[in-house]
């Protein structure tokens, strides 16, 4: 299983957010590179990023930060936050970016998902943010009309291969993830599942690790020392 350390971006800075709540955002470091760094460091061979004003508002604000990362550091990066349209797609993929991930558009915008899977395939991902059953979106501030398993369904039809799912009420929270949730995914779906929300502890890296999942997304956990980047990835491995 991959650890995906991540990086959550606002105003050029590594924040994270409490249960997806702009009002209640913590900042970590005014200089996401540095932190990149010491993922690396850590033996990380995939880092997460989210462009979190992109996931508001759309476009890229914060792109030079990104290409910054991808440069720097020489490891694996993948985007998401705001990618609504193939001409950010490219924008990410021109600066090096590896994967793309669609959020808001994914649900919303079914021919833009058709035409990212035709073009760029394995490329793109698609992030499933879960709210009370149902799929979140426009940075977790909408509910769609789509529940989890119905989503699901409709991108394994349209042959998605990476998802990355988030229990929004666990994103933050430092309470472990929704096992039961990933359990019930990785069973019913042959895809690639990357866990988000709420990965808190050496426990949870080594069951979802049991449950065959793909990856896992550690964030708030890193960011205040609750788990150690470098043992995460010796248990995931």
């Amino acid at each position: 299983m991959l650890i995906l350390p991540a990086i959550d971006l606002v105003n050029g800075c590594a924040v994270r957010l409490f249960k997806g709540d702009y009002d209640n955002m913590t900042v970590y470091s005014n200089n996401p590179v540095e932190v990149a760094l010491k993922f690396k460091e850590a033996g990380a061979e995939f880092i997460h990023l989210v462009d979190l004003e992109g996931a508001r508002d759309g476009d890229t604000p914060n792109i030079k930060v990104v290409e910054d990362i991808v440069k720097t550091t020489c490891i694996p990066v993948e985007i998401g936050g705001g990618i609504r349209s193939t001409e950010v797609i490219d924008r990410y993929l021109s600066i090096g970016v590896n994967r793309i991930i669609l959020g808001t558009a994914a649900v919303t915008d079914e021919e833009l998902l058709k035409t990212a899977v035709g073009k760029y395939g394995d490329m793109i991902a698609v992030g499933v943010d879960v709210k009370d059953g149902f799929v979140a979106i426009k940075g977790w501030l909408e509910k769609s009309q789509y529940t989890l398993e119905a989503f699901f369904e409709k991108l394994s039809a349209l042959k998605v291969n990476t998802v990355i799912c988030t229990d929004i009420s666990k994103d933050g929270a430092m309470q472990g993830t929704n096992r039961e949730m990933y359990r019930l995914l990785s069973r019913k779906f042959n895809m690639n599942i990357v866990a988000s929300g709420g990965v808190s502890s050496l426990d949870d890296i080594k069951a979802l690790k049991e449950m065959g999942l793909y990856g896992a997304i550690l964030g708030k956990a890193y960011y205040v020392g609750a788990v150690d980047l470098k043992k995460a990835i010796e248990v995931a491995k």
